[in-house]
């Protein structure tokens, strides 16, 4: 016959509480040592009684070298979280600057093309326009700069045709004509 549910609440009795810490302390050493015998791991296990008394278990009587492996790697646990922490605080500040730089860009942009300028003061409408004016002056002159590239480059070509022009003439050795300044085909009428 199995027992039923025990239901988990302080036991008010102060004896059958006794009984039951003495109980369950042992099952509980128990348990401890057969899961470090069965698995090889090493186990510490350290219960308190409600007066003090101190119950340990550790595996091979190494209880001070278990304890500086734990607090080792709670060290390390409780460094790395507040690293994740700053590194997330650190991201979601980079975030947020850059959110807002993203909005300034966006309204400067629609201010450029003449959109939202209800909400702008007189300075700022002002300063926009220097702006403006300022780009139109590089604009232009890049663009000058560019067509005078052009103008030179087609100029360059211009004379290097002309040049290749004269050679074929002396190459073909058409007659001249030079009362008529035409060229003749039909040998030598003038």
């Amino acid at each position: 016959m199995g027992r039923g549910r025990v239901q988990l609440k302080r036991i008010e009795n102060k004896i059958n509480r006794q009984v039951t810490f003495s109980k369950r302390r042992t099952g509980l050493l128990k348990k401890a040592h057969e899961i470090s015998v069965l698995c090889d791991a090493e186990v510490a296990l350290i219960v308190f009684s409600h007066k003090g008394k101190l119950f340990e278990y550790s595996t091979d009587d190494c209880m001070e070298k278990i304890l500086e492996r734990y607090e080792r790697y709670s060290y390390e646990e409780r460094q790395l979280a507040a690293t994740d922490f700053d590194s997330q605080g650190n991201w979601t500040l980079e975030y947020n600057r850059l959110k807002a730089k993203v909005e300034l860009l966006q309204r400067n942009h629609r201010n450029y093309l003449g959109e939202d300028l209800d909400s702008m003061s007189l300075k700022e409408l002002q300063n926009l326009e220097q702006q403006i004016d300022t780009a139109l002056k590089h604009i232009r002159a890049r663009k000058n700069h560019l067509m005078s590239q052009s103008i030179s480059e087609l100029q360059r070509k211009e004379k290097a045709i002309q040049v290749q022009n004269n050679m074929l003439v002396k190459q073909v050795a058409i007659p001249y004509c030079p009362q008529t300044c035409k060229l003749h085909f039909n040998s030598l009428i003038c």
